[in-house]
């Protein structure tokens, strides 16, 4: 997992951040609740990713408003958003830019590169799963080394850069699985479920009478950079990163310390990334609540966007009917908590 661009940020900075962003957190649900109704626990999930510097899948049923809970948060961090709608004849230079030739007044010939939509600070990839295996690496790239490689030359890509891939899990006919690879390079898996009733007759409510003011942005593109670096200076203990490793360790057939319940029904589990991005989740999350310390809970809490894309589950619990989320819930209760788990 690469690192976010290092930036030099002093101390007087890195508290005014913290104080900021402590300040801002009414106003953050305030300004999200105008456009977003419901779904707390997903913006609190994509908020973290995006303080944390990682890209997010989610994965949902159509007309459930993830486009525009993406489009939000990018206009909350006054962020350059792209959207591209996965098809099954997209090409890779669709996303990544192409060359073209070109001639001046004077009849010289050059060739002159087209950046693609994928040149923004967060790109929508909609629906990933509708389009081959050769477009979707297209993105590998990108989200791990934050660059693009097109005719032999490298392109930086601008920052901050997320990915926030959609997923549609009901039509799996003509679809492309992702492959293990790339699901690994998101940070959480956030699934998007139906409204309740009160909140769905909010939506109706409010989406058939006049449109909503757009959304003021809090932050800049700059700021959320040196969020990203703010984070990673949160301090955790050690029984904390040892539990999120043994959360990541048990999860894998035969491995030391592994249940019986995942040999029995797991063919293959999280690697290391997944211990990585449960402390970097844990450590963002502090952020947002105004702690200065990672605690067990935090862990457990993003072990279910953390783990569900990095666990395969055998044929066995498919035909017993067990989900990965259930198989995450066992394995969290398992794995023994740290006895100071508020310890930093």
């Amino acid at each position: 997992m690469s690192n976010t661009d290092n930036t030099d940020i002093s101390e007087e900075r890195e508290r005014e951040l913290i104080a900021q962003l402590r300040d801002f957190r009414t106003r953050i649900d305030s300004e999200l609740s105008r456009v977003i109704i419901g779904q707390k626990d997903v913006v609190r999930q994509l908020l973290v990713s995006m303080l944390a510097g990682g890209n997010c899948l989610i994965t949902g049923a159509p007309g459930l408003a993830k486009t525009l809970l993406v489009k939000t948060i990018a206009d909350l961090f006054n962020l350059n958003f792209s959207r591209i709608q996965f098809t099954p004849d997209l090409m890779p230079a669709d996303i990544t830019g192409t060359e073209v030739l070109e001639e001046d007044a004077a009849g010289a010939r050059s060739m002159r590169f087209i950046p693609g939509p994928i040149f923004s600070n967060v790109l929508l990839a909609d629906e990933i799963n509708r389009t081959p295996p050769k477009t979707q690496s297209a993105l590998l790239e990108a989200m791990q080394e934050r660059q693009v490689t097109a005719a032999g030359k490298r392109y930086e890509l601008d920052s901050p850069f997320f990915v926030l891939a959609t997923q549609n899990p009901i039509e799996m006919e003509g679809t492309y699985p992702l492959p293990e690879a790339q699901l690994d390079r998101f940070m959480f898996n956030v699934l998007i479920d139906y409204l309740p009733e009160d909140d769905e007759v909010e939506v109706v409510r409010q989406t058939t009478k006049n449109a909503p003011a757009p959304v003021q942005p809090l932050f800049s593109g700059q700021d959320l950079v040196e969020f990203n670096e703010v984070v990673r200076r949160v301090p955790v203990s050690e029984d904390v990163i040892r539990y999120a490793v043994r959360i990541a360790t048990a999860s894998r057939p035969g491995s030391q310390g592994c249940p019986q319940f995942i040999s029995d029904n797991v063919s293959w589990g999280a690697g290391l990334r997944a211990g990585q991005y449960l402390v970097l989740a844990g450590k963002a999350q502090a952020l947002l609540d105004g702690r200065s310390y990672v605690s067990a809970a935090d862990i457990r809490s993003f072990a279910a966007p953390v783990l569900r894309h990095r666990i395969l589950p055998n044929y066995r619990s498919e035909a017993a009917g067990i989900t990965v989320d259930q198989l995450i819930a066992q394995l969290v209760e398992h794995v023994e908590h740290p006895k100071n788990e508020t310890a930093s």
